[in-house]
């Protein structure tokens, strides 16, 4: 089968040589397991940054992906049959505790292949019927940001109408389903970026306005215009979580689910219990968020943004549009 394989980690400018298209072997299913037959997958920030050697324990030649849709192409899984249109889930044995992934958690695309090939093997259980509203291309777009989205607003975040929302760095694929998500759950939504145009991009989906965190003294500013922000969802970290300490008003909630600017140096802990704040920490979800995402996806008839489609040929160009930061929603490679 064909594949875009990473045969070696290594910097940005060598990425081209890294990550390759070749035949491979196509999986062969073990017990309660099927074979998907991919017709599209999207990139995340996580195959980027594997390709860069930011993870531990990678081990090469591997196929990247987590996100996938297609057709099932043997066995049966999530009462879909052969030929059946579904939507991978990438969370891999979670486990029973809702609060928290089992030791024997992982995520599709490392260390097992993943999503960017022909087919992919995955268990039975984690393919669910794709949302009728969607096309496969659409459905995509949805599995690994769509659910760290969802288990961030709703399960930590517990949003609801009349909230007053700030979303953090907004053309990234996480933030743009938080922001979908929050508008449709009656929320107000409030965004940081740094691109005039992408803030003006949010408010086109449902934002009421936004903030470009390279303006100084962004976050003094922001709050004056915006005085009472509840809920704060971060990917950001770094300095721009220390200053959601001071944006989130008292007894407001803070989500953090990434780290893109990685160790936050400045942390006043007095702001965290003077204002009475809830800090929570996120990462992908559980089978049963998977389950809920895609109700309130369908419910709400929520189409997923996407920034551009490659084909798996020029896949290498896809990774370099992700690493440029330009992009705003997600980026989808057509198998």
């Amino acid at each position: 089968m064909k594949a875009l394989v990473l045969e070696k980690i290594g910097d940005i400018k060598e990425l081209k040589n890294n990550l390759v298209v070749k035949e491979i072997y196509a999986p062969v299913p073990k017990e309660n397991e099927v074979i998907i037959k991919l017709n599209y997958a999207s990139l995340n920030h996580r195959d980027l940054w594997i390709t860069k050697g930011m993870y531990a324990g990678i081990k090469t030649p591997v196929v990247l992906g987590s996100d996938g849709a297609g057709v099932v192409a043997k066995g049966m899984g999530g009462n879909v049959k052969e030929g059946g249109e579904v939507i991978i889930n990438p969370t891999i044995d979670w486990g029973d505790n809702q609060d928290f992934q089992n030791k024997n958690f992982r995520i599709l695309g490392l260390p097992d292949n993943g999503t960017l090939a022909e087919y992919v093997c995955v268990p039975g259980k984690n393919i669910y019927k794709k949302p009728q509203h969607l096309d496969l291309k659409e459905a995509s777009a949805i599995p690994l940001a769509g659910l760290t989205a969802y288990r961030a607003c709703f399960v930590k975040g517990n949003i609801s109408k009349g909230d007053n929302v700030l979303i953090t760095g907004i053309g990234g694929g996480v933030a743009a389903f938080a922001l979908q998500y929050s508008v449709a759950a009656g929320a107000n939504v409030f965004v940081t970026s740094g691109s005039n145009e992408k803030i003006e991009f949010a408010i086109k989906h449902g934002a009421i306005g936004g903030i470009n965190y390279h303006d100084d003294g962004w976050e003094k500013r922001f709050k004056e215009i915006h005085p009472k922000i509840n809920v704060v969802i971060d990917g950001a970290g770094g300095d721009t979580l220390a200053k959601c300490l001071d944006i989130c008003t008292e007894g407001g909630t803070i989500v953090s689910y990434g780290a893109t600017l990685l160790a936050v140096k400045n942390f006043e802990i007095r702001k965290v219990f003077w204002k009475q704040l809830k800090i929570f920490g996120t990462t992908m979800g559980s089978d049963k968020d998977f389950s809920d995402m895609l109700n309130f996806i369908e419910k709400n008839k929520i189409v997923p943004i996407i920034d551009s489609e490659y084909s798996i040929e020029n896949g290498a160009d896809a990774f370099l549009r992700m690493d440029s930061g330009e992009q705003v929603g997600k980026i989808v490679i057509r198998i």
